[in-house]
């Protein structure tokens, strides 16, 4: 049975990417009529090689560094060997950033004066502790998810992590909202997007903005941000698509996210291989590889960062699709209601294709199904006053519950007998039951 991402070591084999092949040829792109999808654009990979590799080296591209100032003031100064993931988190987020503050059709050129706005998103990872979105920042607040320094995270904790990160970026001044238990809530994430209709609810502002604006003079005032129509919102899904491997039946929704124009692409991997996937071309996944140890870079006197190194100038590493461990976050992009309305609208387009499973649902509000642990049946008393999920995924045949209230301790195995419980490949938000 293959031993689950976060409780295998860190190996050799993690870093026999870049490292030991940087002087061997790297495979082209290949020759196909297959359309190729990179982050909601398509590309004819005969025609159009060039333009592919263009969007590919523009992403911004987060590697393994060493010799930065330790971690915490005595941690580690390389994070090679336990930060894939946590650079992955870093490339999702920053091609979150891109989009917001350059555009998607915005393409890096070496050796060119680059703007501003691309420095201010280059120094939010920058490997030093008062940088936004750094190695240290990550690890720190991975701390207080559970993880120590130098522990591997896997695609939730590093989006819990972001998540909370992302509330001190008052220059971007995004939204990021991780949907848990497999489900997208219309109505949260509107709430989350546009902080107003709050307000408007509690001063009883129904009437619309006119009432809202002389609520906001008075006892319900808000800061000048917070009355934006609506913040940029990043949206992470993490999902479970399979026990063990992949489920096929989700393979063709998956392809399908990465033509959405709102995707930021997939993190997830293999065991011991975190990856940052931004696409596909026929069966195979299109990634960026955070398995390389590059030196730690500092910004020059005149606030220049030199980015050589941030930016993969080779051809994109490829995988089968049906090589990715199951346990992923999958990314989306929306910097207006009507891109997330959009969004919307395709979600349930898919979801009524018959080729494939839908990896998640959306609704519009908080759901009902949420019951009490009683009507499971367990043991009387041992998980008193417990709400949890309870979803059933098809096609695999398992049920998930997520306890919501707080960690239940199972030190009494009496239930034993009629739940054989499997843990999650992705930290412990979910036990997954088989019955």
């Amino acid at each position: 049975m293959q031993v689950p991402m976060h409780l295998q070591m860190p190996s050799f084999a993690a870093t026999l990417t870049y490292d030991t092949l940087r002087f061997g040829e790297f495979e082209d792109f290949p020759e196909t009529s297959e359309p190729v999808w990179i982050l909601g654009k398509q590309y004819n990979a005969l025609t159009e090689k060039d333009d592919i590799l263009s969007d590919v080296t523009s992403r911004l591209w987060f590697t393994y560094r060493k010799n930065f100032p330790p971690i915490g003031g005595t941690g580690p100064t390389s994070d090679t060997g336990w930060g894939c993931m946590l650079r992955c988190g870093q490339m999702i987020l920053g091609e979150a950033l891109v989009c917001r503050h350059l555009g998607r059709d915005w393409r890096w050129a070496k050796g060119h004066k680059q703007r501003e706005e691309y420095i201010s998103i280059l120094n939010a990872f920058i490997d030093k502790k008062d940088s936004y979105y750094s190695i240290h920042q990550i690890a720190q607040m991975g701390v207080g998810e559970g993880k120590p320094i130098g522990q591997w995270y896997g695609p939730n904790t590093v989006a819990q992590v972001l998540k909370k990160l992302a509330v001190f970026d008052t220059w971007s001044r995004l939204v990021v909202h991780v949907a848990m238990d497999n489900t997208v809530v219309i109505e949260e994430i509107k709430r989350l997007c546009m902080p107003w209709l709050d307000v408007a609810g509690a001063c009883g502002g129904s009437e619309g903005m006119g009432e809202l604006n002389g609520c906001l003079e008075g006892a319900c005032a808000l800061a000048e941000e917070e009355t934006a129509l609506w913040k940029p919102l990043v949206l992470l899904i993490p999902l479970r698509l399979g026990l063990t491997d992949i489920n096929e039946a989700y393979i063709e929704t998956l392809k399908q996210c990465f033509m959405l124009p709102q995707s930021l692409g997939v993190i997830g991997g293999k065991p011991n291989s975190a990856h940052y996937f931004i696409g596909y071309v026929g069966e195979e996944l299109i990634y960026l590889d955070p398995h390389t140890t590059q030196p730690a870079v500092e910004p020059c006197e005149d606030g220049q960062v030199p980015d050589e190194t941030y930016h993969c100038q080779h051809p994109p590493c490829r995988m089968h699709i049906c090589e990715l461990d199951p346990s992923i976050a999958a990314g989306f992009f929306c910097r207006t209601e009507d891109e997330f309305d959009d969004w919307c609208m395709r979600i349930r387009r898919l979801s009524c294709n018959k080729w494939g499973l839908p990896m998640f649902e959306l609704v519009d509000s908080q759901p009902s199904h949420m019951v009490s642990v009683d009507a499971l049946n367990l043991t009387p008393g041992k998980y008193k006053n417990c709400i949890c999920f309870v979803k059933h995924i098809p096609k695999i045949e398992i049920w998930i519950i997520n306890f919501t209230s707080f960690k239940i301790p199972f030190t009494d195995f009496s239930d034993s007998d009629r739940l054989e419980r499997f843990f999650d490949s992705e930290d412990e938000e979910f036990e997954i039951l088989s019955l």
